[in-house]
């Protein structure tokens, strides 16, 4: 199995730890890892703006630095949503259709396709877990409660394999925290707001660390933190399932 490391741009430029982790973590688990040196953005900041007509060149490259592997796996539901459902090509729309179809969010991976049931790590702290929008209502990676469904999330099932790991339970489990990419930009005053409350769930229930798939989510949600000169911190998942055994 020759997977392909897919690292968005704001990872890879302001929290490089989640990158790291996700790379240690699938070697751990046997995986071969390669970094396509030359990827850049997926275009999907243009794309969720009105410019998807701008985003030929960000697909082309996407298409000709991932296409020959069997895997793509990245640290980000949103990004890997954008591929799945946008990556076109004028010139090899085939292989577009083959990229889009072999793309996958980390947790996703490792419950779909590696079939992890046991990890080595240990979090000794209590966390909260941040159900993000693109990856529970896109990916499917958690069931939304306000369907009448049996409950599942991907990546509390891996976190559960984490020792010492205490998972707190949130009154709202799957509410948005607010950030949307560019939404937060064009609606600020909303966007503030609905982190607030996220926030204010997961610290009113005792949560030392709030963890997502979506480093975009907790960035958006340690701003604020930082602004409250709260203790709480935030951490990408790969950072907890690949925390070190002590």
């Amino acid at each position: 199995m020759n997977v392909g490391l897919f690292i968005p741009c704001y990872i890879d430029q302001f929290y490089p730890n989640a990158a790291i982790a996700t790379l240690k973590l699938l070697q751990k688990l046997g995986v071969k890892v390669s970094y396509p040196i030359h990827q850049t953005c997926c275009g999907q900041p243009m794309a969720n703006s009105g410019f998807e007509h701008l985003t030929t060149g960000c697909n082309e490259l996407f298409i000709k630095n991932f296409a020959e592997f069997d895997y793509i796996v990245s640290p980000s539901g949103s990004c890997v949503l954008h591929v799945k459902e946008h990556l076109h090509s004028h010139e090899e729309e085939e292989k577009a259709q083959g990229v889009r179809k072999k793309v996958y969010e980390l947790t996703e991976f490792l419950t779909d396709i590696l079939k992890v049931d046991k990890l080595t790590a240990r979090f000794p702290h209590k966390v909260g877990v941040h159900q993000s929008c693109h990856g529970q209502r896109g990916l499917k990676m958690s069931q939304m409660t306000e369907l009448v469904a049996e409950p599942f999330s991907k990546p509390m099932q891996l976190l559960q394999m984490v020792q010492d790991l205490e998972l707190v339970e949130l009154s709202r489990p799957d509410e948005c925290c607010g950030f949307g990419g560019t939404f937060c930009v064009a609606e600020e005053a909303i966007s503030v707001k609905m982190g607030k409350d996220r926030v204010a769930d997961h610290v009113n229930h005792g949560a030392q660390y709030i963890t997502a798939a979506d480093m975009s989510c907790l960035m958006h949600m340690e701003g604020i933190l930082r602004r409250q000169n709260s203790q709480v911190k935030v951490l990408h998942i790969a950072e907890i399932l690949n925390a070190e055994e002590v």
